[in-house]
This record gives structure tokens, C-alpha cells and sequence, in this order.
């Protein structure tokens, strides 16, 4: 019986990005924390804002000319509207920030540790024994996700874990290591970690399947 995927919070971590120092013979392979521009750009969807406070901005302007402003007059017309939508991005992208500085992502060689949370941190704790693939996606940007499928009767919170989970799986949530700056290589070591984890018996073998580059994490998990 494969041993369920667990949340927790807690006030202090005895180690860097985990709640509870590790288990004899457990080994930390990898730590990390999103890249917080891509985080802003992907997750917060800034740039898909900025784009949409542009044409709305546009919009008014040539609104007022339309109607027989001049064009200073609608330049400052427009300076409301312009200075509400920088604030806004500007809170957003602090938030995506923030974010990623309160996250720290922890691979070990039995299970994957999601810390995250602003103002309460929580720790998602899954075991190689709940994972039933892991999907890497990489940007042109250099940076990646790795979203990890669980396996029949293993859920988590959509809403609790977001960003950290793969957009629109709200039926099915995949928790999802998001923005590295190291994808490939962070593939690479969970790929190894599991088929060494396969091979001594603790875990479900995952059909692993890259969505877009870098075909080492379905290789290693074979």
C-alpha cells in the first residue's frame, strides 16, 4: 500500500525547506525555488495582463479622440487608467516574488517535498511510492516545469497548493515544480532517483513522459 501524499504546516523547519529533520538513510539529492520572473510571467500571468491593460489603456484613448479630444487631452486621459494598471502589475509581481521566495522544492532518494506559503508555510510530503509520472515542459525563457502525476486514489488540494500545481488539472491536480532554472538537470536527478527507487523496491516505477524537450526523465524511469 503505497503511503498517501501529506500536507503539513508547521512554525519552524529543523532543515532548510523540510519540516522535520530526515530519516536515517534517507539522502537530500536536490533543493531549489522557482525562478520568481518566469513565476510572474507563467504563474501570475503578468505579461498576458500587461498586454490586456495595454489595449485597455489604447482603448480609452482613442475612445476620447473619437469623441474630440485632443490628443494631450487624451494622453492625460489617460494617465489614471495607465498608473492604476502599473500598481497593479507591480502588486502582483511582488506577490510572485514573495512566492518564490518562500518556496523551496526538496528532492530526496525516497520522496519529493513541496514547502511553500507567504505568510503560513506547509509542506507537501510524496513519496516515489505515490508518483505515477513526471512531465517536463521547458521554455525558451531556459526555465521549466516538472509536473508529477499521482497514481489512482492520491489527491491534493488545487486550490491549497497553487502556483505549485499544473494549470487546469483541477479534477486531477498534479502538483508541479514550476519555473527552474534547471529543469533539464533537476529531470535528470528525479529520473535517477526513481529508477534507483524502483529497483530497490520502494516505489511504483512511473511512465514518465516529457511534454516538450529532454527525454532523460522517461529514459531514467523505465
Amino acid at each position: 500500500m503505497a503511503t498517501p501524499a501529506v500536507f503539513s504546516e508547521h512554525d519552524s523547519e529543523p532543515v532548510h525547506g523540510l519540516p522535520a529533520v530526515l530519516p536515517p538513510g534517507e539522502k537530500l539529492l536536490w533543493q531549489g525555488s522557482p525562478q520568481w520572473r518566469s513565476l510572474a510571467l507563467n504563474a501570475y500571468r503578468v505579461r498576458a495582463l500587461t498586454i490586456y491593460f495595454t489595449v485597455i489603456v489604447a482603448a480609452r484613448g482613442v475612445y476620447l479622440i473619437a469623441g474630440g479630444a485632443t490628443v494631450g487631452e487624451a494622453l492625460a486621459g489617460c494617465v489614471g487608467p495607465a498608473a492604476f494598471s502599473l500598481v497593479g502589475l507591480a502588486l502582483l509581481a511582488g506577490i510572485a516574488a514573495l512566492a518564490a521566495r518562500s518556496t523551496v522544492y526538496t528532492l530526496t532518494d525516497r520522496r519529493v517535498v513541496i514547502r511553500q506559503g507567504i505568510a503560513l508555510s506547509s509542506a507537501l510530503n510524496l513519496p516515489f511510492t505515490v508518483l505515477r509520472s513526471a512531465n517536463l515542459r521547458e521554455r525558451s525563457d531556459g526555465t521549466g516545469d516538472i509536473a508529477l502525476s499521482l497514481i489512482p486514489g492520491q489527491r491534493v488540494s488545487y486550490l491549497w497548493l497553487w502556483p505549485h500545481v499544473r494549470p487546469w488539472r483541477i479534477n486531477q491536480p498534479q502538483p508541479m515544480l514550476r519555473s527552474l532554472s534547471d529543469a533539464a538537470a533537476v529531470g535528470e536527478t528525479i529520473g535517477r532517483a526513481l529508477a534507483q527507487a524502483t529497483a530497490g523496491g520502494r516505489s511504483v516505477a512511473p511512465q514518465a513522459t516529457p511534454t516538450h524537450t529532454d527525454p532523460t526523465i522517461a529514459g531514467a524511469a523505465r
